[in-house]
């Protein structure tokens, strides 16, 4: 079942690139932006964790957390951390968990070779965990900008 705007935000629990636990109740009370992102270090993915980094001190004036989730280890989005500098945290979703309780892991097409993978997605989630937003088949350029202007 997809979910659509004005439904509850199921919640998540996972460790984060630190292997802090994160539970996505825990932050009720504050807008959380939720993106999926099918690999760190991607290109793709790189653009896109750059520009919410890059909007950091904006989403903070909005008083919204930004949160990333992938597929990938807890080493991997750490070093994916580092590497770019990064503010907020990366989710390691290894079970792809998240990623099913949200409908994002999806078969995927590419050069006709079909695989299961992270469709790029974003959640806004209000202060009383809905989902004010769904963004679906994102773009990782210029996204961010497109995420401020809702919140």
């Amino acid at each position: 079942m997809e979910l659509t705007e004005g439904a509850p935000a199921p919640d998540i629990q996972l460790q984060t690139d630190s292997c802090e636990p994160f539970s996505l109740s825990d932050h009720r009370g504050r807008k959380v932006v939720l993106y999926f992102y099918p690999r760190a270090s991607t290109p793709g993915c790189t653009t896109e964790a750059c520009e919410f980094r890059d909007a950091g001190d904006e989403l903070d004036v909005r008083g919204a957390l930004v949160v990333g989730i992938s597929p990938d280890s807890t080493e991997a989005q750490a070093r994916f951390k580092r590497a770019q500098h990064l503010r907020f945290p990366l989710l390691a979703d290894v079970d792809k968990q998240a990623a099913q309780a949200y409908g994002v892991w999806k078969e995927k097409n590419m050069y006709g070779k079909k695989f299961w993978g992270v469709e790029r997605t974003t959640f806004v989630i209000d202060e009383d965990g809905r989902i004010a937003k769904i963004f679906r088949k994102v773009k990782p350029k210029g996204h961010a900008a497109e995420v401020l202007q809702t919140l």
